[in-house]
């Protein structure tokens, strides 16, 4: 992204810089001066937007990346933690098993 600004603003730089030295050096007419740097505010502009949407979709399509990637580490997240949770159940279930075994041993003894 700094490169697009960077880029942008080398753009509109130029732009400035080209329209004030034509302004300087013409040697037309005031009337065709006018239309020459209405031309090249609209090529400036017409250039600012076409910078804006490449910047917006390039934006956007990093965004869209960086959501399937994240989509992708949730899901493997969730998955690993299914099978952890069904392994603390198991060993749950061993112990409480073990616990009902030395219970029955004892309530037999007493």
């Amino acid at each position: 992204m700094n490169n697009s600004g960077n880029t942008l603003l080398a753009i509109i730089a130029g732009s400035a810089i080209g329209a004030a030295l034509g302004i300087l050096y013409a040697p037309d007419k005031g009337e065709n001066t006018r239309r020459l740097i209405a031309d090249q505010a609209a090529a400036t502009r017409d250039n600012f937007a076409d910078s804006a949407v490449d910047l917006k979709n390039r934006v956007a399509s990093k965004m869209s990346d960086e959501r399937e990637t994240l989509d992708t580490r949730v899901e493997s997240l969730v998955s690993d933690l299914s099978y952890k949770t069904e392994d603390v159940i198991s060993t749950l279930e061993k112990k409480l098993s073990e616990l009902k075994s030395k219970n029955k041993k004892l309530q037999k003894t007493v």
